[in-house]
């Protein structure tokens, strides 16, 4: 039986993908939207990825490396921050995901009734309607996080240039490349995006259309990103979501 907490975990995710859609169907149809969808959007990411701090250092350190909390002071940040709109991409599919085993696991139960066992005397099935929906999310899980793991390299780009043309402030992209600096180490989705885009623009720079010195700076850029990216990082200490 789900528990008061899990509830309040759920309705997060529910208040997020409410209020994300709101704001991403304004922002698509370029219709002025009040950022007050945006606050409610990454409030709702607060709820579910809030822990509970204990007062022990060691569990503080451990608990940096945990990716619910990596994403927790992210949606803190991004929720005390000015708006981007491509932010909330990742959280919006990371709460689909949850809020449908949410929804399969524990609402389809208390209104759909179950299937017949599968021999006699054995438990009963779940819901045709859950059964479809477990394997769609299944199939596209992983999929999914592909996507979240090349937008959040999107989201980089967009927070950097943003800076150096002052639609965002300085401290964006250097939270934002501390946030991506942890993921690389922990999430082998996010390791596979920056080789992809890694080679993707190693090829682009080194194009015969373009002068050498853009393959030049662009090796040179190269390597205090990767001198940058072996530095020490929290080892993790949970399951990993991916």
């Amino acid at each position: 039986m789900a528990t008061t907490q899990h509830y309040l975990w759920a309705g997060g995710h529910f208040l997020l993908l409410l209020s994300g859609f709101r704001y991403f169907l304004a922002w698509t149809m370029f219709k002025s939207v009040s950022s007050w969808w945006y606050k409610a959007s990454f409030l709702g990411a607060l709820m579910s990825y809030f822990i509970t701090p204990q007062p022990n250092m060691a569990y503080v350190r451990r608990a940096l490396a945990d990716e619910n909390v990596q994403y927790f002071l992210l949606a803190f940040f991004w929720w005390t921050s000015r708006p981007v709109t491509i932010a909330l991409f990742p959280y919006f599919v990371f709460s689909l995901f949850h809020a449908l085993t949410f929804t399969r696991t524990t609402l389809m139960p208390q209104f759909l009734p179950p299937g017949p066992p599968l021999a006699a005397g054995g438990p009963p099935q779940p819901h045709p309607l859950a059964k479809k929906l477990h394997l769609w999310v299944k199939a596209n899980y992983d999929t999914a996080m592909r996507i979240v793991a090349i937008a959040e390299l999107v989201i980089f780009a967009r927070v950097l240039f943003g800076a150096l043309l002052f639609r965002n402030s300085l401290m964006m992209p250097l939270v934002y490349a501390n946030f991506l600096h942890q993921r690389y180490f922990h999430s082998q989705f996010t390791r596979d995006a920056i080789t992809l885009a890694d080679k993707r623009i190693t090829d682009l720079s080194n194009h015969p259309s373009l002068p050498p010195v853009v393959g030049q700076v662009w090796m040179r850029v190269r390597e205090l990103v990767v001198r940058w990216g072996g530095s020490a990082v929290v080892e993790p200490a949970a399951a990993r979501r991916d």
